[in-house]
């Protein structure tokens, strides 16, 4: 017999299985064609809606190929470019500062680890992550975004707070060979049920085993009591 689970383990165990059944073709709504592409529309979805991204690269796409067109561009035409993107104007520095440090550092590539990612302006973890994962095909860690980060503290698979320490905490309790997933089943239940601030609690999959749903009674979500 292999070692009991541990009840954050087997509450991991039971979300993978029913999100994997509720939304068996979960994943990326990004639309990209390329690692660069991947990038830009990465770096411009913080803090602004995928569909409203996908709206805006469909015409940037196809005046920007290369890494040196960012790098050439002038910012303010650029910040115009992608207006209607979240804090265009700091983005389109991103944009451009991106384009030079690819065409200086990496032979206009996206470079496929964690630290040159990351070294990229405007590029923290998360979007290293996505860029690695989905561009690369390699998954060293858990993408964390808001919907992420909401639900893994309301289902009791975390108590963390800060988008760093949950990536490291999920890590240690969901299998890696669900890391990738993990973030696009999570996603795909917070934009359906999980809404942030009406969660349709009754009409969730989860419901009989999430402690957030459990509005008239306080659970020890360390005790694993949620699975009373």
């Amino acid at each position: 017999m292999g070692t009991p689970l541990e009840p954050r383990e087997r509450q991991v165990e039971e979300v993978l299985e029913r999100l994997y059944e509720e939304y068996p073709d979960a994943t990326i709504s990004l639309n990209y064609a390329t690692r660069l592409e991947l990038l830009v529309a990465v770096v411009l979805s913080a803090q602004c809606t995928d569909e409203r991204v996908n709206e805006v690269t469909a015409d940037l796409f196809e005046r920007y190929t290369s890494a040196a067109d960012y790098a050439a561009a002038d910012e303010s035409e650029l910040a115009e470019d992608i207006y209607g993107i979240t804090f265009h104007n700091n983005k389109a520095g991103y944009l451009k500062s991106i384009g030079e440090a690819l065409i200086e550092d990496h032979d206009g590539e996206v470079p496929d680890t964690m630290a040159d990612l990351t070294d990229l302006k405007g590029v923290g973890r998360k979007t290293a992550n996505v860029v690695l994962q989905h561009g690369h095909d390699v998954v060293e860690g858990i993408v964390v975004d808001t919907h992420v980060q909401r639900l893994a503290r309301r289902l009791g698979i975390t108590t963390e707070e800060r988008p760093e320490a949950i990536e490291t905490d999920l890590m240690e309790v969901v299998p890696e060979s669900d890391w990738q997933q993990l973030t696009h089943l999570l996603i795909s239940h917070g934009r359906a049920t999980c809404d942030a601030r009406n969660p349709d609690c009754g009409d969730c999959v989860l419901g009989d085993v999430c402690p957030s749903s459990k509005l008239d009674a306080e659970v020890d979500l360390a005790s694993g009591e949620a699975w009373g």
